[in-house]
């Protein structure tokens, strides 16, 4: 990839688009009573999918991005499970009836840091609350480092049938300059558990553009991963923001790789992972070719939501925890992020919803273009138009940004449909741009 289309619009900055609009749009004047309203409404057979977010790890990567807490002890996890399970009540008790659901994550942060005997009892919690449907699929991301072998079992006897492993890199050397210290053999321990136990959907999740990182390390680290055989993989580029994560102060800048060399890197695990039979889907994923997420992208139902790319065709998810994020009908509701105002409005018998966004018929619009160029690498804007009862011409006629994309060959425009070539996939968020308003 030309390093002058890099430094143009590889790391211009633009969303990653898991939702749109994007999180910087949201609004105060959208909250608890508006998130009430919209949990009210929500049809009584229409399956949902739920969200737990558990914000501890045992000690801060110092890439990290995500809102969680260093702890060493097991008291303010326990403290935020008594709080949790008062909010899954509040927010059971404002639909109708028991809903359905057919789809739960938990993330983090490290939600395996939950003890077994807890973790049993808050499943429990949510089949007495919610309807599971009968094939329910149940997800959990997981710390290899702090995973126990009890933790596997509980994990198999509560159903949870898929596992998200943070692996990031396999170089020691990358390791320590992120305060992350974790050996191949130590993860492979994990999969093996887990698998033994009926977990046998395994994601990877790894990074690029790390401190002291290499193409070569790169390719070591993916190709220990595929020995592992992860039904999926993520591979995500490093977002170095320290202004924003504190953290992430304790990277030594001068190590991070440049534009050019982070785009080697993300091509090098591809073209390793490729090479070992993973599809490559979207911007950053692969998987087996049998994999759920592969037959969904194959059939043209893929999805993007606040977790990534997703097979959940759930048009509401409902969060729970600390700046959680909930999609109801008419928009999307976050919780408050800091863990103590969260449960002090939990304790006090209120909804935690901070901030939210109410979706217009153009958000949707947009969302709809948004989200399969992202997925498919391609929108045909008049059908989508067409399908939500929109006129195109307003649409297209704001994309300004189109042309200069065309122009630089990295995409092709024909009667309204979008096409990004595959050698600029790389790129694709600043294609979504173009059909972002607030950007």
């Amino acid at each position: 990839m030309q390093s002058s289309i890099l430094t143009k619009y590889a790391e211009a900055g633009p969303p990653w688009y898991t939702i749109y609009p994007a999180a910087p749009q949201f609004s105060t004047a959208v909250g608890a009573e508006a998130c009430k309203e919209w949990l009210r409404d929500l049809p009584a057979d229409e399956p949902v999918s739920l969200y737990l977010h558990i914000p501890f790890c045992r000690s801060m990567c110092w890439y990290c991005g995500f809102p969680t807490t260093g702890t060493r002890g097991d008291a303010p996890i326990l403290d935020y499970l008594t709080v949790l399970r008062e909010e899954i009540r509040l927010v059971a008790e404002q639909a109708p009836q028991a809903l359905p659901v057919s789809d739960v994550h938990f993330g983090g942060g490290t939600p395996t840091l939950i003890g077994p005997a807890e973790f049993l009892a808050l499943m429990e919690l949510l089949r007495h609350r919610f309807a599971f449907t009968k094939t329910a699929m149940l997800a959990i991301e997981i710390d290899p480092r702090t995973f126990r072998a009890d933790m596997a079992e509980a994990l198999g006897g509560a159903g949870v049938t898929r596992a998200s492993l943070g692996v990031q890199s396999f170089d020691p050397i990358v390791q320590k300059a992120i305060n992350r210290l974790q050996s191949e053999e130590q993860t492979a321990t994990v999969v093996e558990n887990l698998r033994r136990h009926g977990v046998s959907r395994i994601n990877f999740d790894l990074v690029y553009g790390l401190p002291n990182q290499t193409v070569h390390s790169c390719i070591q680290t993916a190709a220990a991963a595929v020995a592992m055989r992860p039904d999926r993989l993520a591979v995500f580029g490093y977002s170095h923001i320290p202004s924003f994560q504190k953290n992430q102060r304790l990277i030594d800048e001068a190590a991070l790789p440049d534009i050019a060399a982070r785009a080697e890197q993300a091509a090098a695990v591809a073209e390793t992972l490729v090479a070992a039979g993973y599809r490559q889907i979207g911007l950053d994923h692969f998987a087996l070719p049998d994999d759920q997420l592969t037959l969904v992208h194959e059939a043209g139902g893929l999805r993007r939501n606040s977790m990534g790319y997703s097979a959940d065709t759930r048009k509401t998810l409902i969060g729970f925890g600390a700046s959680a994020l909930g999609r109801l009908g008419d928009g999307y509701v976050q919780n408050e992020v800091a863990t103590s105002s969260y449960s002090r409005h939990i304790r006090a018998g209120r909804l935690a919803t901070s901030k939210g966004c109410r979706l217009t018929d153009e958000d949707r619009v947009r969302a709809a273009i948004i989200e399969r160029l992202m997925c498919d690498l391609e929108a045909d804007v008049p059908a989508i138009c067409a399908a939500l009862g929109y006129d195109p011409i307003p649409i297209l006629n704001s994309a300004g940004r189109l042309a200069m994309l065309a122009n630089d060959g990295i995409v092709d425009i024909e009667n309204g449909c979008i096409r990004v070539r595959q050698e600029h996939r790389f790129v694709v968020r600043a294609v979504a741009a173009s059909f972002d308003a607030y950007c």
